[in-house]
């Protein structure tokens, strides 16, 4: 079993109702050098929560969100840091649209399946 850490990625379309709905997860398994991200926006409901909402612009902040986590080095210095680093900057307390929750531990064989499994909880 590998220690993990996790966070729930939201979309706060408007930070003054305080309302957020989660799309994604982030999952950083530092024993199997183990982080990524899946996300899944789901149009009706971000329509229901915030009616006119650019699904489009939370999409690319999602695949920049994305990037940075697998440390693509295209991005520039970021995607460049450790995966620990990476980890720590992106779930890091933000008033944006795109927000995390709160660190999360936990335990696992396999982080890929265990992040589908969290997906599937917490998000779908």
């Amino acid at each position: 079993m590998h220690l993990y850490e996790y966070a729930v990625l939201r979309v706060v379309p408007r930070a003054d109702r305080e309302e957020f709905m989660n799309i994604g997860v982030v999952l950083y398994c530092p024993g199997r050098q183990f982080l990524d991200v899946s996300y899944y926006l789901d149009a009706a409901r971000l329509e229901a929560l915030c009616p006119g909402f650019d699904i489009g612009e939370l999409d690319l902040y999602c695949k920049s969100f994305a990037s940075i986590c697998m440390g693509n080095k295209k991005g520039g210095l970021l995607e460049t840091m450790p995966a620990s680093s990476r980890f720590r900057w992106l779930t890091a307390k933000r008033s944006a649209i795109l927000q995390v929750s709160a660190v999360h531990p936990g335990f696992c064989e396999d982080p890929s399946a265990e992040l589908d499994r969290l997906t599937e909880l917490l998000v779908k």
